[in-house]
């Protein structure tokens, strides 16, 4: 994507599914261009996705993302916010 954008990860199958949003979230920032953000909206009730991403997100990307938890959505969700640096 050449622009900011939002991926669902939150809901159907995504909710009890770990490896899926891993998966998923990955792809999303492949496709999300050079200095560009992709927020993964990932579910309420896996808690903080900092918990569960940021490790295996840094140990893909290395030092060509960096990331930021926005907030937890009115519907539940959280807003984990990925900038693509390189």
């Amino acid at each position: 994507m050449k622009k900011d954008w939002s991926i669902d990860l939150e809901h159907g199958e995504y909710e009890n599914n770990v490896e899926l949003i891993i998966q998923d979230g990955i792809d999303a920032i492949e496709k999300t261009e050079v200095g560009c953000f992709v927020n993964l909206v990932t579910p309420g009730g896996l808690g903080d996705p900092t918990e569960y991403l940021s490790e295996v997100l840094t140990l893909h990307f290395k030092d060509h993302i960096h990331f930021r938890m926005i907030d937890q959505c009115g519907c539940g969700g959280y807003v984990l916010r990925v900038w693509k640096d390189a």
